[in-house]
């Protein structure tokens, strides 16, 4: 007589971390005895992790799951226990379950850890997260919120998943984090979140800035040092990192990603916009002309290195003229890639709290258009023809 094994699927949505932390819902999974379906209409559990970042990610995920209820009050089959993760639950239990009422069981992502070894699908390249959650208050990011204050893992755990890794073949790693600049330097504390959740008249000068909530590195900063002991793993031939702050990029970064061949050569380097007064009112940290030193400090340091970044367009009082100062960027900086994002308000955040979202949705497209066009189009417009 044949056991009968339950079964899940998990239907994922958003960034790399994302499909990382559905790599290890799988493990614990199957570590319960259970087995991966073939798909999310064969099912005993169905698992939906979730984006946030944008409005449009949301949509996506509430139109899947309409999609899936849909499907089996047609079929008039049973449908599997749907369970949500991810960064939607920054709602909170009671509005998710108002918004989504097919939604069984809710999972906080913060709560989905390393106690069983992730399931990958990939046999040459593993996502490695080294850091949950992010301690930088950006006003436009719903992360801090839905993932909580940054926690680095320790270098014994980092380290033994990827010698692991290494001996079952792997070559290729990436490691994770929403600052991976800052492993090993975040504060503990209350910070930001606290003022969000207790004040409603906080403005703009109240935030604090970023650099505050991370110690500053007295020696060589911790994250270089894991990317030594990363590269020295042998087996290990190419190291990735996703993704990184221009505000704590320090020389010894540069240097390193320089002179060790493991680390690939493309940087991943998030902007959001050329405009001082655009980057004060994100509180990102830095200035235009910080960012253009990192920049040059790295193609000076190898020619080979190629930069890639993230844009938003009509953030919340950006003015033509702001956004003409990011053009200009995009020309000086020569991206090879750049992920433009309209800007959505998130619920809960400070620009959403503090900022109109005045700019019409029309010129927000017609500013995507213009950078994606100028980066993105001209780049595949410059790639040889292959016959």
């Amino acid at each position: 007589m044949l056991e009968f094994m339950p079964s899940y699927y998990i239907h994922t949505f958003g960034c790399q971390s994302n499909k990382s932390d559905s790599e290890r819902i799988a493990g614990d999974y199957q570590a319960h005895g259970y087995a991966e379906a073939d798909n999310w209409r064969d099912c005993d559990q169905l698992v939906v992790n979730t984006c946030a970042v944008r409005q449009r990610a949301e949509d996506r995920a509430r139109g899947f799951l309409h999609k899936v209820v849909s499907h089996f009050n047609q079929t008039a089959t049973r449908r599997p226990k749907i369970i949500l993760t991810g960064c939607m639950t920054h709602h909170g239990h009671h509005q998710l379950l108002k918004m989504l009422p097919m939604v069984d069981e809710i999972l906080p992502i913060n709560e989905v850890g390393f106690n069983q070894a992730a399931v990958r699908k990939d046999v040459h390249h593993a996502w490695v997260p080294i850091s949950t959650g992010c301690n930088s208050f950006c006003t436009f990011c719903i992360v801090p919120y839905s993932r909580g204050r940054e926690q680095s893992r320790s270098l014994e755990s980092i380290m033994a998943e990827v010698t692991e890794l290494a001996s079952q073949g792997y070559q290729e790693v990436t490691l994770l984090g929403m600052n991976v600049n800052s492993w090993g330097l975040e504060k503990l504390g209350i910070g930001f979140r606290k003022l969000l959740m207790e004040r409603s008249d906080f403005t703009r000068q109240d935030l604090p800035d970023n650099q505050s909530q991370y110690l500053r590195p007295t020696s060589t900063p911790p994250f270089v040092e894991l990317l030594q002991k990363v590269s020295s793993v042998d087996g290990i031939t190419k190291v990735r990192f996703l993704t990184s702050n221009p505000w704590d990029f320090y020389d010894e970064l540069i240097e390193e990603i320089a002179t060790n061949r493991k680390i690939d050569r493309y940087v991943h380097l998030p902007v959001q916009s050329g405009s001082d007064r655009v980057l004060y009112r994100m509180n990102r940290g830095y200035t235009r002309q910080s960012y253009l030193e990192v920049v040059r400090k790295l193609q000076q340091a190898d020619p080979e290195i190629v930069i890639g970044t993230d844009i938003i367009v009509g953030f919340p009082g950006e003015t033509e003229a702001d956004f003409a100062e990011t053009v200009a960027l995009a020309r000086d900086c020569d991206w090879k890639i750049a992920f433009v994002a309209m800007y959505s308000p998130r619920p809960g955040t400070a620009s959403w709290r503090i900022y109109p979202d005045d700019v019409p949705h029309a010129e927000k497209k017609r500013r995507w258009q213009v950078l994606d066009e100028l980066i993105n189009k001209r780049q595949l417009a410059d790639r040889p023809t292959v016959v």
